[in-house]
């Protein structure tokens, strides 16, 4: 082995120094966010706020919260109002975020905070995980940021931080306990809520997935992947098994006096409670031979070309579409309504919904 190759492999097995929180504080005080839901230095948090916001970003990214935080805030402006607020409503303002079952959550929370605490968050973990919708880290990350309770919330991006910092080796999922336990054991006891808040806007802005900036990391003398020579190939990740393709088709009934035929999904499972048009199941085995079987009414079917693709977050799915145009007399079968074109606008479609209408040309006139 060369005395460079020797240099190298001590680097690597030698442990690197200790991170301390404030080195990453002081750099948060200088390079902090400015984000809606946070308040200036000096000035309290508003938990409605940061609960509002962790909600929203749980798998979704800051750039495309900040508008529905912000149409939020300005139709619900307290955690009662919300409360008070029709669900349907609710979900109309959540549509296009995704996963809508937050969305539902979101309004159950806000009901129960209303009814149990009297409209104001709990300010423990333990309180927080008992509302509806709050997991373990969401309760923590409202513990943290909105108390300043010592409280550790790993969310991605501190996973990836922490996962670098000490070069944890074992895979995710696996190993999020061990980041779990090593992010806890780096929370402060003071200013918890600052470090939780530096962590994100560090694995955001300089610990990214691809390309860290390591030079400009305030841990860049302590980073034992960074010492290493390779952060950039952690966290470890167990290979992923992709979701097989789901198909079905989707029926566009477009009435006479411009009225579009809907209906609403259950309340629970994928897509809850929105609003939809009338679709096939959706299936791997799907024959589009029998797709007409399925349709909610007799009509003069028309399949358009081509198919709307969209993907969940365990499968993808293709939609072919089917469009008819019905009298203005048609009445709507059981289950289904007839919704003016002017109203879609507002109506609490989900994305897959939006491209089907798309697809038919069918919209707001």
């Amino acid at each position: 082995m060369t005395v460079a190759a020797r240099t190298a492999a001590r680097k690597r097995d030698a442990a690197p120094p200790t991170p301390r929180a404030a080195d990453l504080l002081t750099w948060y005080d200088r390079y902090r966010r400015k984000l809606p839901w946070r308040a200036l230095p000096g000035e309290r948090m508003d938990p409605y706020r940061v609960w509002l916001s962790e909600i929203m970003l749980q798998q979704t990214q800051v750039t495309t919260v900040l508008p529905y935080f912000e149409r939020f805030l300005a139709k619900f402006e307290t955690v009662a109002a919300l409360a008070a607020a029709d669900i349907d409503d609710v979900l109309r303002l959540w549509a296009g975020l995704g996963y809508y079952a937050r969305g539902r959550n979101l309004h159950a929370c806000a009901r129960a905070v209303a009814e149990r605490h009297g409209g104001k968050f709990p300010d423990t973990e333990a309180a927080l995980a008992e509302l509806p919708g709050i997991g373990p880290y969401t309760a923590a990350a409202i513990a943290a940021i909105a108390f300043d309770r010592k409280a550790s919330p790993v969310d991605g991006n501190i996973e990836r931080v922490i996962a670098r910092l000490y070069a944890v080796e074992e895979q995710l999922p696996a190993a999020k306990p061990l980041i779990r336990k090593l992010a806890a054991e780096l929370t402060p006891e003071k200013r918890a809520g600052d470090f939780a808040q530096a962590m994100m806007d560090l694995g955001s802005a300089i610990c990214t997935p691809k390309n860290p900036a390591c030079g400009v990391c305030p841990w860049r003398e302590v980073c034992a992947a960074r010492l290493r020579g390779d952060a950039g190939t952690f966290p470890r990740k167990a290979k992923k098994v992709a979701g097989k393709l789901r198909r079905g088709a989707a029926f566009v009934v477009l009435r006479a006096d411009d009225h579009v035929l809907v209906r609403t999904r259950a309340s629970k499972g994928l897509l809850g409670g929105m609003t939809e048009v009338p679709t096939t199941e959706w299936s791997r085995d799907f024959d589009e031979a029998n797709a007409l079987a399925a349709a909610p009414l007799k009509a003069k079917w028309q399949r358009l070309p081509g198919v709307v693709t969209h993907v969940f977050t365990h499968f993808p799915l293709e939609l072919t579409v089917y469009a008819a145009r019905v009298p203005a007399r048609t009445k709507a079968p059981a289950g289904a309504r007839f919704v003016p074109l002017d109203q879609l606008e507002g109506a609490a479609f989900p994305s897959v919904m939006r491209k089907v209408l798309a697809h038919a040309d069918v919209g707001s006139r």
